[in-house]
């Protein structure tokens, strides 16, 4: 069954351009990585300054294999200037992990 990963983000208001500019630059990195079925960044319209990064993998064993290697590497990388890395959008972030044990798709017409 497959597992969603759910990163919960602190940005302040200030810092959610920087943030979303940064994932669209980032755009595609995860959908070539085995056992990927599905992204999505979510932007709080109220109540919350929580964005949430949506990820569901086939299983945990896909999910451990992006995190120690491309998204290890992405996080590593230097900055345009001067090798240094930039400083982080988020203020925070938790992991949340679910195994989905159900699902629906809408009915065809």
């Amino acid at each position: 069954m497959s597992v969603v990963k759910i990163n919960v983000l602190e940005v302040p208001a200030e810092q959610r351009e920087t943030l979303e500019k940064r994932f669209a630059h980032r755009a595609h990195a995860v959908e070539s990585s085995d056992g990927f079925e599905w992204f999505e960044l979510l932007r709080p319209i109220e109540g919350t300054d929580s964005y949430l990064v949506y990820t569901r993998w086939r299983d945990e064993e896909s999910f451990q294999a992006w995190m120690e290697g491309p998204m290890k590497a992405a996080h590593q990388g230097g900055g345009a200037e001067g090798g240094e890395k930039p400083k982080p959008a988020a203020t925070g972030s938790v992991l949340w992990s679910f195994e989905v044990v159900q699902q629906a798709e809408p009915k065809s017409a």
